[in-house]
């Protein structure tokens, strides 16, 4: 056991060097196709970016303005403050999509202070979970894999479900799984739920989107209902992710800061 493991990090140490470089490839060819555009084309992109600079701007003095308030509301109840959350950002390298397991490799590990089981977030919200850590790359397990669980809620309801991943395969809308629902919830096709993370997860903030149920059925024992959860189609196209690395548990202090961690 101890010599498939050792053997199994000693290719991922070889395969990742070849597999980041392909990932730069495909990142200069994005770069020079953006390169020969036309100026108008560019010019309406510009202008795009700056719709979206003035919409994240507004977004960012609400996000302090809240976070402040929380910090107020911290010290005047007196309960302990949330977890805290050094950002890296990385770029995907190599994808492995089967019905069996469902994975991504990114292009950071220990060397940006990767640690396993981090969370891994993006866009749409949930993404996976860190599974191993080798020098410049990760495995990240995606949420869609069917060894993936967590404990999750329902937006606007605090008692706690289980979320597990399924059988999934590379083309295709990908599926999860709820169970534990209490059978006082409804969904359908025109009022889905919208599944998010909970704290009680461990390693992902609350809030997260995970995915949208449209049916629940009850289980076999009767007292509770489960059904499937559809995940953002984005899963399947990711080229960027963010691992939410815990701030109390960082071996050096100079990496205590907030702010984000690129890798491009």
């Amino acid at each position: 056991m101890a010599y498939k493991a050792f053997s199994r990090g000693i290719f991922y140490e070889f395969q990742a060097p070849v597999w980041s470089g392909l990932s730069q490839i495909r990142d200069l060819q994005t770069y020079w196709a953006g390169i020969i555009q036309s100026n108008k084309q560019l010019f309406e992109e510009g202008k795009d970016l700056a719709r979206l600079n003035a919409a994240y701007r507004i977004f960012q003095q609400r996000n302090e303005a809240l976070q402040n308030e929380i910090h107020r509301l911290e010290k005047v109840l007196k309960i302990p403050p949330l977890p805290q959350h050094r950002i890296v950002v990385a770029r995907v390298a190599r994808r492995e999509l089967n019905a069996w397991w469902q994975e991504l490799t990114i292009r950071v590990g220990t060397d940006k202070g990767i640690i396993a089981g981090s969370a891994v977030i993006y866009g749409d919200g949930v993404v996976g979970r860190i599974k191993e850590v080798h020098e410049t790359s990760s495995v990240v397990e995606l949420v869609s894999s069917r060894s993936f669980r967590m404990a999750a809620t329902f937006e606007g309801d605090t008692r706690p479900v289980t979320y597990q991943g399924q059988f999934n395969y590379t083309l295709g809308t990908s599926f999860g799984h709820v169970r534990d629902v209490p059978s006082d919830l409804r969904a359908s096709e025109g009022v889905p739920l919208r599944l998010v993370s909970s704290r009680l997860g461990g390693v992902f903030p609350e809030g997260l989107l995970i995915g949208l149920v449209s049916g629940l059925e009850p289980d076999t024992n009767g007292l509770f209902t489960e059904g499937n959860v559809r995940l953002s189609e984005r899963l399947l196209d990711i080229r960027e992710v963010a691992v939410l690395i815990p701030i109390e548990v960082t071996v050096s202090t100079s990496d205590q800061s907030e702010e984000p961690i690129y890798d491009f």
